[in-house]
């Protein structure tokens, strides 16, 4: 797909293309619903399966729904306020991790493997670290518009599902000062542990947002702002993946804590902006639960997580798979000749 117009100013684009995102197809959901009636089993007897169902026919447009090319994208990017100490590793491990992936050695490997989906990893300029946040805008407003776009043309080889990641060392600190600036509360709510700081890494995390905020006060009205002074450019591109999705009726499963941070973003300019999104799983990061709460997002799974890489999307891309198999391939009690509630 191409990406937006140009205009003067960039962000004016994205809130276009906000503003024209497309409905959920009710016809498709209500066909969906219908069917589920008839199968050989009692109503409601498939909980949550039932309703995803539902959910990917209304956002697919079509019933039954199906999901042929899932598809896992990892974002990967690197953060300049990784200079104020808030992670246990090093930046060069962003790029380790990359080539780990590339190699077939990740979790995220295995579980696509696994569940058979498709993989894709994006390298958004690991040798060029955002500003410190602490310092200096991350991004200014054209090269956040450029990533956004570059997130949108992921999706051009096609998909029917889309699983979202993140790779980037740092960047759960660039999410706690992203909601920090969206929700309030102060830096301290929003910190957590990350790839496993420790008692003094994360007093430094906590510093590190708490800087931000004081910086950017004057400027976190508005939510794009938000996203290009605290934000990385896998969270940009991600937001660009997720709006992209919206426009070519793509479903779309959200990850933990940095994925959100950037769907967050999208949430704040338009609270229907995720209506086509599931979350995947609860993070451990401690404040992911509340996040969800606020996004009105109920997880699929939640199985102590918190490795990013998409793990936990790609856990529940199975699970969503499961549900279009199930809806489309059962039996209804007149195929089966099987006798219904009173007969």
């Amino acid at each position: 797909m191409s990406a937006m117009p140009a205009s003067g100013l960039p962000f004016d684009d994205i809130r276009n293309l906000i503003a024209n995102m497309p409905g959920p197809d009710m016809a498709a959901a209500n066909t969906v619903r219908a069917r589920d009636k008839e199968l050989t089993k009692p109503a409601g007897s498939l909980g949550r399966l039932e309703e995803i169902a539902e959910w990917l026919a209304a956002w697919q447009g079509k019933a039954p729904p199906r999901v042929d090319r899932p598809l896992v994208c990892v974002f990967a990017g690197n953060h300049g306020v990784v200079a104020q100490g808030v992670s246990a590793y090093p930046q060069s491990v962003t790029r380790q991790m990359l080539e780990n992936f590339a190699a077939g050695g990740a979790a995220i490997n295995q579980i696509c493997a696994a569940y058979d989906l498709g993989f894709k990893v994006f390298d958004l300029a690991l040798d060029l670290p955002t500003g410190d946040f602490t310092q200096e805008d991350a991004l200014d407003e054209r090269a956040c518009v450029a990533t956004m776009a570059f997130g949108m043309e992921a999706l051009a080889g096609g998909a029917d599902l889309l699983a979202l990641g993140e790779m980037g060392i740092g960047n759960t600190t660039s999410a706690a000062a992203i909601f920090a600036a969206l929700y309030g509360g102060g830096a301290a709510q929003w910190c957590g542990r990350g790839t496993g700081v420790d008692d003094d890494g994360l007093k430094r995390k906590i510093a590190a947002v708490e800087a931000g905020l004081k910086l950017h006060a004057n400027h976190l009205s508005d939510p794009l702002e938000v996203l290009r002074r605290f934000g990385g450019r896998e969270m940009a591109a991600i937001c660009g993946a997720i709006l992209a999705a919206r426009l070519q009726r793509i479903p779309v499963i959200l990850d933990g804590y940095v994925v959100t941070a950037a769907a967050a973003i999208l949430h704040a300019l338009d609270p229907s902006a995720l209506d086509h999104c599931l979350a995947g799983h609860l993070s451990a990061e401690g404040a992911h639960a509340q996040v969800l709460v606020k996004l009105g997002k109920q997880p699929l799974l939640a199985l102590d997580m918190r490795l990013g890489e998409g793990t936990g999307a790609a856990l529940a891309a199975g699970l969503v798979k499961a549900a279009a198999g199930i809806h489309s391939g059962m039996a209804t009690f007149a195929q089966a000749q099987v006798s219904q509630k009173g007969e």
